[in-house]
């Protein structure tokens, strides 16, 4: 099982996350590449929540297909366009992953389609 790791000689998580997360020896890992809030179908929402919404849908369908699930994450990377889109992230990550804590690493900056405002990308492990 995934463990997560927390030290007082490092500052603290900044919202909903862990230091970090060790991995056992003998789990198989699985690279979810960025995602982001568009459906199967290529639609993607307006409205900025949704696609934070869809973003991690599309990434916890691609774990489903790997057999794992959003309690096997052990590391997100997150990019979202403003500044303003932080909280939003953060809402929506913390609803989305049910109380789950993994480590993760967020940046502001552009991404290759200006419509796009999140992308997600995660690293999961399991052991079977």
């Amino acid at each position: 099982m995934n463990r997560p790791i927390e030290t007082d000689a490092a500052p603290p998580p900044f919202s909903n996350y862990s230091q970090a997360v060790e991995v056992p020896a003998n789990a198989r890992t699985v690279h979810v590449s960025g995602q982001v809030g568009a459906t199967a179908a290529g639609v993607l929402p307006t409205e900025p929540e949704r696609q934070h919404e869809q973003a991690w849908q599309n990434v916890f369908a691609i774990l489903d297909a790997a057999g794992m699930n959003k309690a096997d994450i052990v590391e997100v990377w997150a990019i979202v366009t403003d500044h303003d889109q932080v909280a939003v992230y953060r809402s929506v990550r913390d609803r989305m992953l049910e109380g789950h804590r993994c480590a993760s690493t967020m940046l502001v900056c552009g991404l290759a389609n200006p419509q796009w405002m999140v992308e997600i990308a995660v690293r999961a492990a399991r052991s079977d």
